[in-house]
């Protein structure tokens, strides 16, 4: 077997690949790393192919005798790389994928984005069948069209496309920075989008943490999950019969509660909650397709998420850094 991975030097990519190769029913595929930007160290079962996925030649010569994709590579906010990454890349794969003689299943990696995650209301919790809604920016339009092109390709061509729709993904500390306030956050919402720069160095200055309220007034729940678990499901989908054609939600059983993260983290680490005001709905996406169909189970939860952050010590040679605007 030989799998093609797009996006191998990203934070799935990279935990995906040193998972892969270590596991026993997967010892004798071969792996080809196709990179752009970065680049990975070429082993015995890796072998890399520099160059754009925009590029038909380097598509095609990345595709040979290739039997799954994992396409995981995206751009964020970035117009100009958009079309020709999510698009033309995309079209370029799946053209290759259904003329190959030798493929067996294309995997897409997805986002909540495609839903809309917390721009818009859901009435019921988020299921594989709910309508597609992407909040304004191009990286959730991206995703909403890569999602229709491999369902497209099903249709027209009898493609097996899977595709796992993950929400935030978490590893290492990115936890505790995304409910940090000051130069040090990571992700979003801005702060400077809520809340005043005043109010922001003040809160920075306490160490407190933010217990954001949704639009209606109450805790806000957003959707996460943890590189590991996001990594698990997709080595449970990898080669699945149960994955054929399908879309699964990948995240944790719950949504995290803002309220019970602040309660949390005053309680173990002595943290003083800031309720903030957002224009933001609480949205549950609900994972039991996975669950029901993979046999995936996420293990973990908020209060792991939390204690995984703050425990996690950052290697002097690792500084957090943002690969990609947005």
């Amino acid at each position: 077997m030989k799998l093609l991975v797009t996006g191998a030097t990203g934070k799935v990519g990279r935990n995906f690949l040193g998972a892969f190769l270590s596991r026993d029913e997967f010892r004798a595929w071969d792996v080809v790393a196709l990179c752009h930007n970065r680049t990975l160290e070429a082993t015995p079962r890796v072998r890399v192919i520099f160059g754009s996925q925009a590029d038909e030649a380097v598509v095609r010569t990345a595709m040979e005798g290739v039997t799954h994709v994992l396409h995981m590579a995206a751009v964020k906010e970035s117009p100009d790389l958009a079309i020709g990454v999510a698009v033309k890349g995309m079209f370029l794969l799946l053209e290759e994928a259904r003329r190959s003689p030798t493929l067996r299943q294309f995997m897409l990696i997805s986002g909540d984005c495609a839903v809309g995650h917390i721009f818009h209301r859901y009435p019921a919790p988020i299921t594989e069948a709910s309508p597609r809604m992407a909040y304004p920016g191009c990286y959730a339009l991206t995703k909403v069209l890569e999602e229709v092109m491999i369902e497209q390709y099903q249709i027209q061509y009898g493609l097996n496309g899977t595709v796992l729709r993950a929400p935030w993904v978490m590893e290492k500390d990115d936890f505790r920075y995304a409910l940090s306030f000051g130069p040090g956050q990571f992700g979003g919402p801005a702060w400077s989008t809520l809340i005043s720069a005043e109010e922001e160095v003040g809160l920075a200055e306490k160490g407190a943490v933010p217990l954001l309220l949704d639009a209606a007034g109450a805790p806000l729940k957003r959707n996460f999950v943890h590189v590991d678990d996001l990594v698990g499901a997709i080595l449970a989908a990898l080669d699945n019969r149960a994955a054929e054609g399908a879309l699964f939600n990948i995240s944790m059983n719950e949504p995290v509660d803002y309220a019970k993260v602040a309660e949390y983290l005053a309680g173990t680490r002595g943290l003083e909650p800031a309720a903030i005001r957002t224009p933001f709905h609480s949205n549950w996406l609900d994972n039991s397709k996975a669950r029901l169909l993979l046999g995936w189970q996420p293990h973990t939860d908020f209060e792991a998420l939390v204690e995984r952050a703050w425990a996690y010590e950052r290697d002097p040679g690792d500084p957090r850094k943002i690969w990609y605007p947005g």
